[in-house]
């Protein structure tokens, strides 16, 4: 089956959209939040959790710590990422170009690509766009990134439009690259440009253009949610989306909260990932429709009552707050565990309560409403 993007629904009082992605591993159905699975595996999370009780559509994996360990070569071997971690859904790989950028003191950006070592054993490695798409190839990715350079925040005008235009020609490259070799696993991939250009309003506009140009399957917007205020990541990612084509699907990069993501959707995002559920919970942090909880205060010590009343997950109503709170004071992993299930099940439910929404025309108020009680402390 060939993928296809189709767009159901669009709210006629926001720039809210219902979609459906469609690949050889399944369907996606947009908006949708991909849980991180940076090293094969959403950290401390069983794949049948994610597949039973979150019901992921999609996660995300890392190529930059892919090709470090395992390696390339054990992945390629086991039938690609989906059969070495025995995950039937689909799969979206980043290109490592957010890592590379991380290491900022251990690496060497050039026009060619960039040298970096690893933060493993310090050895040192190279990354062109080239190489990007082809170890993309290799892991079997059903949507594959471009290589990008990610400025930091803040960031100067004049390298954030050198970062740019740097991100635009190897962009150019890894469309070579990505239509002269063919998938290696059996299946077709898809490619995603990145749009860049910091917090500048004409540099995200000429970005988005270039972008559009190349007519790729779908578009991603990156570089935000980096230290920005949240109301500058708005800014950027309307003016964006008021570019790039209605008919492709659009993936907002690394955000974010949940208000973060609704305010996103109503603008007309249909992808999110984020390691906030994820890394939160194991801190102890609850998402919930009335507000965040953190578990591990002393107000809980006697809290018998469920963990989430109104949440979905077997978790929510299995457990008490008081015995999730004993977990963390005696630092057993089964409650970082239980967090990490509840808030990627919180995450999903959100979109699919989105999605419901916008199909019923009914999404900018219940948004609205949403959005007033999710910043609440518990």
């Amino acid at each position: 089956m060939l993928p296809n993007f189709s767009l159901e629904h669009r709210d006629k009082n926001s720039n809210a959209r219902a979609g459906k992605i469609i690949t050889s591993h399944g369907e996606i159905e947009t908006p949708v939040f991909m849980p991180v699975g940076t090293q094969a595996t959403v950290k401390g999370l069983h794949q049948r959790d994610l597949a039973n009780d979150v019901n992921s559509q999609i996660i995300l994996g890392n190529t930059y710590h892919l090709y470090l360990r395992p390696g390339t070569e054990v992945i390629e071997k086991a039938g690609g990422l989906h059969k070495f971690m025995n995950w039937e859904r689909n799969i979206l790989t980043d290109s490592g170009g957010y890592q590379v950028y991380s290491l900022s003191n251990n690496r060497k950006i050039t026009d060619d690509g960039v040298w970096f070592k690893s933060h493993i054993d310090g050895s040192k490695h190279f990354f062109s766009p080239e190489i990007a798409v082809e170890i993309q190839r290799k892991i079997g990715a059903n949507i594959i990134m471009a290589f990008d350079e990610c400025p930091p925040y803040p960031c100067d005008y004049s390298y954030t439009n050198k970062s740019m235009k740097l991100t635009h020609n190897w962009l150019n490259r890894c469309i070579k690259t990505f239509k002269n070799e063919d998938s290696i696993h059996g299946f077709d991939q898809i490619f995603f440009p990145i749009v860049q250009g910091g917090t500048y309003k004409d540099l995200r506009r000429i970005s988005a253009e270039f972008i559009t140009s190349k007519d790729c399957f779908g578009n991603a917007i990156g570089g935000l949610s980096v230290g920005e205020p949240h109301n500058e990541m708005y800014e950027m990612t309307d003016i964006v989306c008021n570019i790039l084509p209605v008919e492709k699907p659009r993936y907002l990069m690394g955000v974010g909260t949940p208000i973060n993501l609704l305010e996103n959707i109503s603008l007309g995002i249909d992808m999110f990932d984020c390691v906030m559920p994820t890394r939160n919970g194991r801190n102890g942090m609850l998402f919930t429709w009335n507000g965040v909880i953190n578990i591990k205060n002393k107000k809980w010590e006697f809290d018998f009552s469920p963990i989430d009343e109104s949440g979905s997950s077997w978790v929510d109503k299995y457990y008490s707050k008081s015995y999730l709170r004993h977990l963390f004071t005696v630092n057993e992993s089964l409650g970082k565990h239980i967090c990490s299930i509840h808030n990627l099940k919180f995450y999903a439910d959100l979109m699919k309560i989105a999605r419901e929404k916008i199909i019923s025309g009914e999404f900018l108020n219940w948004k609205n409403s949403a959005v007033s009680k999710l910043n609440n402390r518990l």
